[in-house]
């Protein structure tokens, strides 16, 4: 009996290490991603909310692994939309990306403050 709980708490301790490790990768990709301003702000400060759910234990795994991949396709679609304009963003992409932040944000709070946790 022993050794099942040594070896779930190896692998949770394991899994919760992985996660951290994303959560920076995911924080430095954005920082590279984004420019300057509000945008990048509130990016680094949804993924330290993030990280913090990680550190609680208020975020599972798989809730993490899903929030980050949204937080990946919300860059890849900022760096296209510089991408067409010059290396910067219309007031429309703003908008845009407000509103998906916006959602994001609101999925953090739900994920977090589900009955799951790690």
């Amino acid at each position: 009996m022993k050794k099942e709980t040594m070896a779930r708490a190896v692998a949770k301790a394991g899994a919760t290490a992985l996660i951290g490790l994303f959560s920076l990768f995911g924080l430095f990709c954005a920082s590279a991603a984004l420019g300057d301003g509000p945008i990048r702000e509130r990016q680094e400060r949804q993924q330290q909310r993030i990280a913090r759910g990680v550190g609680s234990g208020q975020l599972t795994p798989r809730e993490t692994s899903r929030l980050e991949r949204r937080e990946g396709a919300l860059n890849r679609e900022e760096r296209g939309m510089r991408a067409q304009d010059g290396g910067r963003l219309t007031g429309r992409d703003r908008r845009v990306l407000d509103r998906q932040q916006d959602r994001l944000s609101r999925g953090i709070y739900s994920q977090k403050h589900d009955a799951q946790h790690s």
